[in-house]
């Protein structure tokens, strides 16, 4: 396969360490949003008195209201820190994943605006980071499929008939900005068939494989030994 000029598309290792340090960060900075409780008995250490809490962009609606439906606001929406924890936690721990969602299965969508509109849900961040297992259990409790996950699930069909269908979507962007040749190649061998197929409609230069696949290898190696 020839290589063609190096594309925007394409993930470096110094932004995919960027991103990865940014997920890590994520959990703490997103616990303290909540207000905090004046009964509580446990003291808040220098740490998370320290960590900045997430904050709502100011809203200048002139636009206008939306004048056929007004929310109600009825029932409390679910924990912002629990969602957190929830999609943080579906990147590797499939344990707590299941822990939490029979917790609160209302959290099997959630998505989690990290900041800028970069929305993510459990089943977005298990896609990326190539988690098989926890994506599998995630669709079976009915997590909402998109063409990141089909992608690295090596669903080449599926995968072809929405290019097809929108041929635009080959440039779509997942969360933290990966693409969908990025997520074809955390699916592994299932998933080479797809990046063919991706790498015919657009050829672009394919980054390093992440650093998380070279050291799931590398544990794998020494698990024979």
């Amino acid at each position: 396969m020839n290589k063609t000029p190096r594309s925007n598309n394409v993930i470096s290792r110094r932004a995919f360490t960027t991103t990865a340090a940014g997920l890590v960060l994520a959990a703490p900075t997103i616990c303290s949003a909540q207000e905090p409780d004046t009964k509580s008995s446990t003291p808040a250490t220098s740490a998370q008195e320290d960590t900045p809490a997430p904050f709502e962009a100011p809203l200048n609606r002139d636009y206008g209201a939306p004048d056929f439906f007004t929310p109600q606001w009825k029932n409390p929406q679910i924990n912002r820190t629990m969602a957190a924890d929830f999609v943080i936690y579906a990147h590797k721990d499939l344990g707590k994943v299941k822990v939490l969602l029979e917790r609160e299965p209302g959290l099997l969508n959630a998505a989690v605006d990290w900041g800028n509109g970069d929305y993510e849900t459990a089943l977005g961040g298990s896609s990326h980071m190539g988690r098989k297992d926890i994506v599998q259990f995630l669709l079976s409790q009915g997590a909402r499929i998109d063409i990141f996950c089909a992608t690295m699930m090596g669903m080449l069909a599926t995968v072809q008939e929405m290019i097809t269908l929108q041929p635009a979507l080959i440039d779509a962007k997942g969360p933290h900005g990966f693409t969908l040749h990025f997520h074809a190649q955390v699916g592994g061998e299932n998933a080479e068939p797809v990046l063919e197929y991706l790498q015919s409609v657009k050829e672009i230069e394919l980054g390093p494989p992440p650093p998380f696949l070279r050291r799931s290898k590398g544990d794998k190696k020494k698990s024979k030994k």
